[in-house]
């Protein structure tokens, strides 16, 4: 975590550049549009040309307010944020809403070039825009949802969930779709409404989730399951940082005529696949020489 914040606030010094670089752009903008300067013969002839100038000059004002709102909300939010607690999420959302207001900025300034009034506009096409909000309401229920997900501290980027019926971890979170990547590698797009409506299992929060392992064995007379649950601990202990040892248990699920049903099961503190790969085969080692050691017995 510590990488990520060091991250962010590199990222976000690239924006402080840029941002002076705009204000400086702006002040020349202003100057051109307010002094008495080359652009006043050739406005009295292309008077379209002041709408244009006056929208660059809308649309770069807004985006300094929203760059500079954007600076300030991070750089609180990392100074007063320890370097483990710091959300991608967080990131991610002042991101998106960043986004949608400079997309409002420029639809408004597109208005100003083309010397339409923003206000009269909105007031004149008050019916269609009714309809288009009952059109879009899905998205736009979407698009809330997201940014509710974004700042909450329930999912974050990387946890593993499950949801429905796919499991996977969180790659992304946009304003339509959280994007899961399965532990088979295919992507799952999930609708943000989706999320907040269903129930969800956030193996990641909890810091541990079961691995499990079923298996059937031969019954006899001289079988020892304490043996077996003695020889797969040995292997849980070459994955200490890993595994929560003391949480490992065998139990009998069924038993038949000629054998049983047997379940192993143990917390695993890393939702990483590799590591998850890494146990199950050497589980899978120790059933396999636990039942040689059972043969020359």
């Amino acid at each position: 975590m510590n990488h990520l914040k060091t991250s962010i606030q590199s990222k976000e010094n690239k924006r402080r550049r840029n941002f002076v670089i705009k204000l400086v752009l702006l002040i020349v903008l202003d100057y051109i549009y307010l002094g008495d300067t080359f652009l006043n013969p050739i406005a009295v002839r292309y008077p379209f040309l002041l709408d244009i100038l006056r929208a660059l000059i809308f649309v770069l004002s807004a985006n300094l307010v929203i760059s500079l709102g954007r600076i300030v909300t991070l750089r609180l939010y990392l100074q007063k944020t320890a370097d483990t607690k710091v959300l991608p999420n967080f990131v991610i959302g002042i991101g998106r809403i960043s986004a949608i207001l400079n997309v409002l900025a420029i639809l408004i300034g597109f208005m100003l070039a083309l010397g339409i009034k923003p206000l009269e506009f909105l007031t004149s096409i008050t019916i269609v825009a009714a309809a288009l909000a009952l059109l879009t309401k899905d998205y736009i229920t979407n698009i809330v949802n997201g940014l509710i997900i974004m700042f909450s501290e329930q999912l974050e980027i990387g946890d593993k969930i499950n949801v429905g019926r796919n499991t996977g971890f969180i790659r992304d979170i946009t304003l339509i779709n959280l994007v899961l990547k399965s532990e088979t590698g295919e992507i799952i797009l999930i609708p943000n409404s989706l999320i907040l409506t269903s129930d969800v299992i956030n193996y990641s929060k909890n810091n541990t989730h079961q691995v499990v392992f079923d298996a059937e064995i031969p019954y006899s007379n001289h079988l020892q399951l304490s043996e077996l649950e003695e020889e797969l601990g040995k292997t849980l202990e070459g994955f200490k940082d890993f595994v929560t040892v003391e949480g490992a248990q065998l139990n009998v699920l069924e038993r038949k005529s000629e054998s049983l049903l047997i379940r192993y099961q143990f917390p695993i503190l890393s939702g990483e696949k590799e590591v998850e790969i890494g146990l199950r085969k050497a589980i899978n080692q120790g059933f396999l020489n636990w039942k040689n050691e059972q043969r020359k017995g």
